[in-house]
């Protein structure tokens, strides 16, 4: 690295007189006055170095008497703005043996933080040959919110190290950068602009041909907040992105800063740490790929492309083969919010599953020299890995280093509990869907939206359909029969899993094989008229239903072919049915009759025959004989004819002839008196005269019969 390129970056320096150091207690100055806002350089620089006739810095501290050995440098200045800070030294291959605490003056109202310690994380891990390699060694740095002054001290813990050569605090002005009409009242970038996601307009028909064309909706990216979002500094990236082969391993790390920054604030910690990264360690832009804020907003890291295997500066002897994504705070005794393990988990997803691998993995990976493995050491790793698991370091924090596999899991998972839950305008039955049109398969997972792919709609076995990951449902039209429906759901891992539904499309309505038809049957004559009414109704697919519709609504089922009814005498109706097959194909059929009454006065008749008068007979009367051999005929023209009589325990029998045939003896006699009832009914495929002939059997000790007259259909 050119060092002179990068002391060009440097927009200020803060230089001057230093507290002094000693091997002994520590002395603090007193605090500077509050003096309000300053000049907004992007850097200024603090050297941490021993006032005249101390140790010097780069020497061993070695405390006398009974002293601890420790050494401390305090600083106390009043600076421009600035609202993040680090420890740089001269020497990025030397690890900082020692601690740096710092605390800082609000510019908001004066007062003074706590003392904070800076993480080092060892030496720079910039890969060898890299434009990143060379520039300054340094701590991680801190985000400490708007302030205007800054103490700091620096401790040798052990007494038997040096402290690093050209030791400074570093202090970052994110916004001094920022053309100002792109700076909003907030501080925060006017634009918003965001990458990744993806933008679909509909899923189109899905069809059931060979010739079919689909739009596979492209692999979506992380939805994240662009460079130009967080208000990048291009012009301070001065060689273009260096790329890996491809992203085998997903380092994941925590920034150590604090977690009670504002999210309103995390673009500018974000360019803060780009900052920090190119003017205090002299790289060429920020050293990780991604970054994600406590509340599980994704910011683009280093510039390249989120699509590419673009190399960074973030694990030491571990940059190529792999991306990071650095997690905005200190999760050494604090969890990471479900939202940002599935932020972490989706980048896992996407960049590791681009190239066919699942996060639940392991894979060696060489080192190329870190202060655990050596340059040329075949290492084993979680696909997801911490940057603990390379390097001698705390980062990403004990808890979130612990909530690892559950990310794991998540990344590389399949879609979770999927199903095809309904489909729209098919019924179904049984174990399959039928249906006469378009028809939608609607289906679910628990998995969240961000970490799936797509969904493909397969129908046997030829791809119809895709669907982006936020959507649940696709029309589908079928060509007629029976067909396999297959959804398959993409984790953005890669991984897919299906459900598979049969469909049976049916475009054509029932028929009736036979009827409806209307006859007259045996029953009561009590101001209505017993009917029956046949049908047989038919559909390959099979029927789901037959209704009758008129002159009543009643479910009749799919194995009847007969139902009982009535009609009012004298008067036509209508029986109307509707039958409907698994498809929801209909076909109604209707026919309409009028029972007539034709008494016994019309007919003609033979033998002796008296008068019997009553209310209970039809028009108040009824002929009755006892003499064998008498008769009664009535000759009409109709569709159906029922005999209608009076039975009692002491009627006798009669023989019916229809049109000059015997039709078989009717026996009167029941256990109750009653009047009026169809004891006899005989129907005809069409409508003719017939000649129906009733014959007095004079059966013994019961001899008497009463006639009431015939009942025709027409």
């Amino acid at each position: 690295m050119d060092v002179t390129r990068t002391n060009n970056r440097i927009v200020a320096a803060v230089t001057g007189a230093a507290a002094a150091i000693t091997g002994a207690a520590v002395a603090v100055t007193a605090a500077p006055a509050y003096a309000g806002p300053a000049a907004t350089p992007a850097l200024q620089t603090l050297a941490l170095t021993p006032s005249p006739g101390a140790v010097a810095a780069g020497t061993t501290f070695a405390a006398p008497g009974a002293a601890r050995a420790e050494a401390t440098a305090i600083t106390s200045r009043v600076t421009q703005p600035f609202s993040l800070l680090g420890a740089t030294w001269t020497d990025p291959r030397t690890r900082l043996d020692g601690t740096v605490q710092v605390r800082t003056r609000a510019t908001a109202d004066g007062r003074w933080s706590t003392w904070r310690t800076l993480e080092s994380d060892g030496t720079s891990p910039a890969a060898p040959g890299s434009v990143d390699a060379g520039g300054r060694g340094s701590t991680d740095p801190v985000w400490v919110g708007d302030s205007d002054a800054v103490e700091a001290r620096v401790t040798n813990s052990d007494g038997a190290h040096a402290l690093p050569m050209g030791l400074r605090l570093d202090l970052i002005n994110p916004d001094a950068d920022l053309p100002a009409a792109a700076v909003s009242a907030t501080g925060a970038p006017a634009s918003a602009a965001q990458v990744g996601g993806t933008a679909f307009t509909g899923a189109g028909l899905g069809r059931a041909a060979a010739d079919t064309t689909v739009t596979v909706p492209p692999r979506p990216a992380p939805t994240m907040v662009g460079r130009a979002g967080w208000g990048a500094n291009e012009a301070m990236v001065t060689d273009p992105p260096e790329y890996t082969t491809d992203v085998q391993v997903l380092f994941v790390h925590h920034t150590a800063t604090s977690n009670d920054y504002s999210c309103a604030d995390s673009a500018r910690i974000v360019r803060g740490i780009q900052a920090y990264h190119v003017r205090s360690n002299g790289w060429n832009d920020i050293g990780y790929n991604f970054l994600v804020d406590k509340c599980g907003t994704l910011f683009e890291g280093r510039a390249g492309g989120t699509n590419r295997p673009v190399l960074g500066a973030h694990t030491l002897g571990f940059n190529a083969h792999s991306a990071a994504i650095a997690v905005i705070g200190d999760f050494t005794n604090v969890a990471a919010s479900l939202t940002v393990q599935r932020v972490i988990a989706q980048v896992a997803a996407y960049k590791i599953g681009m190239y066919g691998h699942l996060a639940t993995e392991r894979t060696p990976l060489v080192s190329s020299g870190s202060d655990r493995f050596p340059a040329g050491t075949r290492v084993f790793l979680n696909r997801v890995s911490g940057h603990r698991d390379t390097g001698r370091t705390a980062c990403p924090g004990n808890t979130l280093y612990g909530q690892l596999p559950t990310i794991r899991n998540l990344a590389g998972a399949a879609p979770g509990a999927f199903t095809i839950a309904q489909m729209t305008g098919a019924a179904k039955v049984g174990t399959a869907f039928y249906a006469r049109g378009p028809i939608r398969p609607l289906w679910t997972t628990t998995t969240p939206t961000a970490l799936l792919n797509r969904f493909d709609v397969i129908v046997d076995g030829t791809v119809v359909a895709s669907a982006p990951r936020a959507y649940r449902t696709t029309p589908l039209i079928l060509n007629p029969g029976r067909h396999l429906v297959t959804v398959r759901a993409y984790h953005l891992s890669g991984r897919a899993v299906s459900q598979t539904r049969i469909v049976v499309v049916d475009r054509t309505a029932p028929r009736y094989a036979a009827g409806p038809v209307v006859g007259l049957r045996g029953g009561p004559l009590d101001g209505s008229v017993p009917v029956w009414l046949r049908w047989t109704a038919t559909d390959p697919g099979g029927l789901r239903a037959v209704t009758l519709t008129r002159p009543s609504v009643v479910a009749l089922g799919t194995t009847a072919h007969a139902w009982a009814s009535t009609a009012a005498p004298a008067r036509p109706t209508t029986w109307s049915l509707r039958a409907s097959d698994r498809a929801g194909n209909a076909r109604t059929a209707s026919v309409t009759r009028t029972p007539l009454l034709l008494t016994e006065r019309v007919t003609t008749r033979t033998g002796r025959w008296g008068t019997v008068t009553g209310p209970g007979y039809l028009g108040g009367s009824t002929l009755r004989s006892i003499t064998a051999g008498s008769t009664m005929t009535w000759t009409f023209t109709g569709l159906s004819a029922s005999l209608a009589a009076t039975r009692s325990p002491s009627s006798g029998r009669v023989r019916v002839y229809v049109d000059g045939r015997n039709a078989g003896l009717v026996d009167l006699r029941s256990a109750t008196t009653r009047t009026r009832m169809a004891v006899w009914a005989r129907s005809w495929s069409a409508s003719a005269t017939h000649t129906v002939r009733v014959v007095v059997e004079g059966t013994a000790r019961r001899p008497g019969v009463a006639l009431d007259g015939l009942v025709l259909l027409r």
